[in-house]
């Protein structure tokens, strides 16, 4: 099985080629429903997480969304 290097807010994950961005996600145990994704310096809609695949040296900045009152 082969691996990329991506960084998930400033620090490098090995994550299978195959994995995309939902899997990874998941796999960090983040609530998808919850959560903006900053792709290489793209906002993403949730929607797309499923189709995007990891490729070597790519940035993913997530940002969890919180209520309170």
């Amino acid at each position: 099985m082969k691996y990329n290097t991506v960084f998930v807010n400033g620090q490098a994950f090995n994550c299978y080629q195959s994995m995309s961005l939902k899997d990874l996600l998941i796999y960090l145990d983040f609530n998808t429903d919850f959560i903006a994704v900053e792709y290489n310096n793209e906002i993403l809609d949730n929607s797309c997480f499923h189709n995007t695949f990891m490729q070597p040296q790519d940035t993913i900045d997530v940002i969890t969304i919180v209520g309170g009152g």
